[in-house]
């Protein structure tokens, strides 16, 4: 029985003569039904979840819950099993020309940096815009100075990846994604890996970022960076949607048991 409704499940995602489901027009992301398995088990399940043009929306919940899973699905770094995501208007197939056509919209900083190790910051910042846009090297490099700045690590630009600290490089990872002028930055829990002094540098880089207007989906553990920032919070547990509210009510009024007592465990 289990095998036949994962069959059916799946059928849906890899059929590109599917209809699309109406998309609210001025969702940033729009995930509808969306099912992710592996094998047998299903990590993602019955997903619905609509994000606006300039939303802030952090995704929390257990270990395993599925939150990476899901923002990755929105990036096709894992292809959706069933279901539908919409980025901006644009429906993401498995064909290779709706993948670009999500990806170019999206940047991405993910827990372990992802740095060239043999390239210097400014050869990993400029790499995608010499590649993907075919920019002159000049151009390139005054593009990602312009942002290592903004994220303080300016004067890193010569070195490589290992001679930064665990901050130093995921700064530098988020003003490589924003090098390409995403309309829609992804964080999968970017301060995870680094120590106590390090993440406040970070989380104070991710909100100024937030207050520039962008939207954000942020996976993070950081739940004081949640109350101040994130305009919605989306509380996940064994691959489902649990609880969703605006910042203030999650935290102060949340409704179901199980969200209750996460935030008694992290607060």
């Amino acid at each position: 029985m289990q095998a036949a409704m994962n069959t059916s499940l799946r059928v849906g995602a890899i059929n590109p003569n599917v209809p699309d489901a109406p998309t609210d027009a001025q969702a940033a992301i729009s995930i509808r039904e969306l099912n992710k398995f592996y094998g047998s088990f299903q990590a993602l399940r019955q997903i619905n979840l609509e994000i606006a043009n300039g939303e802030i929306v952090v995704l929390c919940g257990p270990s395993g819950s599925g939150k990476s899973t899901l923002i990755r699905c929105v990036n096709h770094l894992e292809p959706h099993d069933s279901g539908q995501i919409h980025v901006n208007g644009a429906r993401l197939t498995p064909r290779a020309a709706d993948i670009e056509q999500v990806r170019r919209q999206l940047g991405m900083v993910f827990q372990s940096f992802n740095l060239f190790p043999h390239m210097t910051v400014l050869e990993n910042c400029t790499f995608a815009l010499r590649l993907a846009l075919k920019m002159p090297t000049k151009e390139a490099e005054s593009v990602a100075c312009g942002y290592l700045e903004k994220v303080n690590v300016l004067e890193q630009a010569d070195k490589y990846p290992m001679q930064l600290s665990g901050g130093q490089q995921q700064r530098v990872a988020i003003a490589r994604a924003l090098c390409l002028k995403p309309r829609i930055m992804l964080f999968d829990e970017p301060t995870s890996a680094l120590d106590p002094e390090s993440v406040g540098s970070v989380l104070r880089i991710m909100e100024d970022l937030a207050a520039t207007g962008i939207t954000m989906v942020c996976v993070t553990h950081e739940m004081g960076f949640a109350r101040r920032v994130a305009d919605r919070c989306v509380f996940m547990e064994r691959g489902e949607i649990v609880e969703e509210a605006d910042s203030d009510c999650f935290f102060n009024t949340p409704k179901s048991e199980r969200l209750k007592y996460f935030l008694e465990q992290v607060l």
